[in-house]
């Protein structure tokens, strides 16, 4: 076992406003924080946990899972001394129940079916076992993002005797469990139902039989094997698991859980396991239901479907802090978890970031930066949005970052890559995402009479300001010659501008895209549109 954590002295002034904080991670801490002054904690810790279903790879839901619980553990930390844990808990000795379709040896895989994924060989030949590879790959994921935590595996909690007490438990208070969960099955599964699943002996798969006796004194369950004989086995020392309800009421106990986060989909599953947690004279934790993500279609994310973002996609055009803002909002709300989402988090974060530094302590606790960092966000201000480059990069028709970089220069010439690196890779995902999304579907049009007239109006407004004008100077133009003209609002002259020039129905703030375009540049983009040249064709 890891060494008990020491606790951090609290800061006082933080710590009172913190109290007050509205951000939803202070809430939460607020509620755990009733929690365990009512009862301290006899472990002498807090426990946050998380879980993972090892039958698969790690995937953006547990990055959000964790993340999230991460934030509120940050957020506990400023209100209490008590000393903090995170379980990482890995459901490894879950049976396997398909083949996944996404790994080799599946001939091989399926003569293990059933078995324990810490029993299944690995179809990597890299580790012990099928549960050892993806535990691995779990745990590179989450030292990948620096999250501080320790790995708990559901074997060896039950080969180990760490479960062995409230396994015999709930052996005791069998009758009582079964009339918490039976209800809730349906007639036929009724009838087999057992919250204990041996471990076949003969063959190591997990079993789900109906039980024909048990002995509380012995701590023993008896069951029929396939041959109709009768087996009678310990509940303890791993020779049985427990369903899985049964199982996280039985982890809530033993481990002595006191935060842990869930999805909707979940809200049934965390009653039952809490009946059966107090049936076993345990506390359920304290919780946060999230809601789930949808696709591009607004269709709920199937990991079988595959219908979602990964978090692998994500990063490819996007940074990990943007991912954990995406996560950090309105967690309570069904939200969109696709491409498009991309961009505007990464510009979000920029913004907040920029504002932390000349913020008051309080509204600094109400920054997203603040939970994303842990109170301490590196100082970073850009001097051009990932929207603006993602439009020089469109208008330039570049997989360069040369090329970028040589109107950034000339723009903000205190910028390099070497002496900003965070723009450097912005660059590059900028490029990425031009690349992947915004390219193909560009579609330019030609510009009508009354919209030509705009911009040859324009064209001659730049021809009249130096080459080195402020943004503001060159926005102030380009709002004036659209109230000349007869436009519905200026919202449609701006649309004008970007279907026109960039072949896109959005666009960036123009006076910033064209002090770093370059005046010069733009206007002989507005000469090619007025003469009809395609642009499509750069």
């Amino acid at each position: 076992m890891p060494a008990e954590p020491a606790a951090a002295p609290v800061d006082e002034t933080l710590r009172a406003l913190a109290a007050d904080a509205k951000a939803w991670p202070f809430d939460e801490a607020r509620k755990l924080l009733k929690r365990v002054e009512a009862k301290p904690p006899g472990k002498g810790y807090v426990l946050f946990e998380t879980g993972y279903g090892p039958s698969g790879l790690p995937h953006i839901g547990t990055f959000g899972e964790v993340v999230r619980t991460t934030m509120v553990r940050h957020a506990f930390q400023r209100l209490s001394d008590l000393p903090t844990r995170l379980f990482a808990f890995s459901d490894d000795m879950d049976g396997l129940r398909k083949v996944p379709d996404n790994v080799p040896n599946a001939a091989m895989l399926e003569q293990h079916l059933g078995r324990p994924l810490t029993a299944v060989p690995d179809p990597f030949g890299t580790h012990e076992s099928f549960g050892a590879h993806n535990n691995a790959r779990l745990k590179a994921f989450l030292d990948e993002f620096g999250f501080d935590y320790e790995f708990v595996s559901s074997t060896e909690c039950y080969r180990s005797g760490r479960f062995d007490d409230t396994l015999l438990n709930i052996l005791r208070h069998y009758d009582r469990v079964m009339g918490v969960i039976l209800p809730t099955l349906g007639e036929e599964r009724r009838k087999t139902y057992s919250p204990f699943l041996p471990i076949c002996p003969k063959t190591g798969v997990v079993l789900q039989v109906p039980m024909i006796a048990r002995d509380e004194d012995a701590g023993t369950i008896t069951y029929r094997d396939s041959e109709g004989s009768e087996v009678e086995t310990p509940v303890t020392a791993g020779a049985c698991k427990l369903q899985w309800k049964a199982d996280w009421a039985m982890r809530w106990v033993a481990l002595d859980v006191d935060y842990e986060m869930s999805g909707k989909d979940l809200i049934d599953s965390v009653k039952l396991s809490g009946a059966i947690c107090r049936i076993l004279g345990g506390q359920p934790p304290e919780g946060f239901t999230y809601e789930l993500f949808l696709d591009e279609a607004a269709e709920k994310i199937s990991k079988s479907k595959g219908n979602g973002l990964s978090v692998e996609e994500w990063l490819r055009y996007g940074t990990q802090e943007s991912l954990s803002l995406f996560m950090y909002q309105a967690p309570r709300r069904a939200k969109r978890l696709y491409f498009d989402a991309i961009p505007k988090s990464v510009d979000d974060y920029l913004t907040f970031l920029e504002k932390f530094p000349d913020q008051p302590e309080p509204e600094r606790l109400e920054n997203p930066v603040w939970h994303i960092h842990d109170g301490s966000p590196s100082a970073a201000s850009m001097p051009l949005s990932f929207s603006i480059l993602l439009n020089l990069a469109s208008v330039c028709n570049t997989e360069d970052k040369a090329v970028l970089w040589g109107f950034i220069s000339r723009y903000a010439p205190e910028a390099s890559p070497e002496s900003m690196p965070l723009l450097d890779r912005l660059v590059g995902y900028a490029l990425a995402y031009y690349r992947d999304f915004v390219r193909p579907n560009k579609e330019y049009r030609q510009a009508t009479d009354m919209e030509r007239a705009a911009l040859a109006d324009l064209r001659a407004e730049l021809a009249g300001l130096p080459t080195d004008s402020e943004a503001e100077v060159i926005q102030n133009r380009v709002y004036e010659v659209g109230k000349r003209h007869p436009f519905e609002n200026l919202r449609d002259w701006f649309r004008t501008l970007y279907e026109v020039l960039l072949g896109q129905s959005q666009g960036p703030r123009m006076g910033s895209f064209i002090a770093l375009y370059g005046i010069a540049e733009t206007s002989e983009l507005i000469d090619r549109a007025l003469a009809g040249e395609d642009l499509s064709a750069d």
